[in-house]
């Protein structure tokens, strides 16, 4: 017996349920066009990640941070210049390799470091920085940039927004310290590289004493150019100082007995080698090689220029190089452009075994 003494029926109860269910989904259904159209609206496109909002402050423009990176490479070439000039390096040990060879530090690396460190971090506060060099977080100093884009830079790179966090930076505020203080000005230059999601896609390196700045934005455009032929029966083979002896015996082995050996300084001259280089002071090779760990804000801004002109770098078991994690590359490197660069690997086993000691 129902309240109020209402008898329902199994009919009536039936016709209730119905008419519940009927209610509710009415109403859920709404809700879920409501969400479904939500999720459609906010989907980003086929194909990739929908791009930062332009103008937001999560967003970086490529292309003004390759401007403010030349500028930075320039900023820091004068100071290394200027003390160099000056003859006071004020040179000091900082630390041994791990082949055990004594690591040079000189007012030249600070200053400069210094210079360029400030001026990115001013520009593009919200990007990560990694720089050869500490900087001192007590050291306020104001560099501002104006965010002018030279004429060049303008005519040939369209403006491109990437997530910051996406970004890292990677500061050679001078490399080649080695032959910096015998004094070998050649070999010496400022480097600054882009990378994002890992991929080196911006690069630049700056000669302070001839003045000459190579840079180039993959996929974007560049003011250097690939050297059009080598030689194969004589092929050029560009190695650190360092290292000559250690890689001259196999190279040979590997691409015969005319193989030419070029020992030379700095990862940046090394690299300027394979390209078409207007320099009197800059040697011509085919191969850059290199069969111990290196530091990544040594090959970075060598590596985005080389890609961005059809060229490669990887390590010596053909390797992309990631400029994410750790800032030490163990496996080497083999570098190379206008080459079957996979060929070349398979011609090395034995250099890549060296790579890790």
């Amino acid at each position: 017996m129902a309240p109020m003494g209402i008898r329902l029926s199994p009919l009536g109860m039936a016709v209730f349920c119905l008419l519940g269910l009927g209610v509710l989904y009415h109403l859920y259904s709404g809700f879920l066009a409501g969400r479904f159209a939500f999720f459609m609206l906010s989907e980003p496109a086929a194909g990739g990640a929908e791009p930062p909002p332009r103008g937001s402050a999560a967003a970086v423009d490529l292309r003004e941070l390759l401007a403010v990176s030349v500028l930075a490479a320039v900023r820091g070439g004068e100071e290394v210049k200027r003390v160099r000039e000056g003859n006071v390096l004020n040179e000091k040990a900082k630390g041994k390799t791990r082949e055990g060879a004594e690591e040079k530090l000189t007012s030249g690396d600070l200053l400069s470091n210094r210079r360029m460190y400030h001026l990115l971090q001013a520009a593009f506060p919200g990007v990560q920085i990694n720089s050869e060099e500490h900087v001192d977080t007590a050291d306020q100093e104001t560099v501002s940039w104006d965010r002018s884009i030279p004429e060049e830079i303008k005519q040939k790179i369209q403006p491109k927004e990437v997530p910051a966090e996406s970004v890292t930076v990677w500061i050679d505020p001078l490399d080649a310290t080695q032959e910096y203080t015998e004094d070998l000005r050649q070999y010496v230059t400022t480097m600054v590289c882009v990378a994002v999601n890992g991929k080196p896609v911006i690069g630049v390196i700056h000669k302070p004493f001839s003045a000459y700045t190579a840079w180039a934005m993959v996929d974007g455009g560049s003011n250097v150019k690939a050297r059009s032929s080598y030689n194969e029966k004589t092929p050029r083979i560009i190695v650190s100082r360092s290292h000559a002896g250690k890689v001259e015996q196999v190279a040979r082995q590997t691409f015969g007995n005319k193989t030419v050996i070029i020992p030379a300084g700095g990862a940046g001259y090394k690299v300027l080698a394979l390209l078409d280089v207007a320099e009197k002071n800059q040697e011509e090779a085919d191969v850059y090689i290199h069969v111990t760990y290196i530091k990544k804000w040594d090959i970075c801004a060598g590596n985005a220029l080389l890609r961005a002109l059809g060229g490669h770098m990887t390590t010596l078991n053909g390797e992309e190089i990631s400029y994410t994690g750790s800032d030490g590359n163990e496996g080497g490197l083999i570098a190379s452009i206008n080459m079957n660069h996979k060929a070349l690997i398979e011609k090395l086993p034995d250099l890549e075994k060296t790579s890790h000691k």
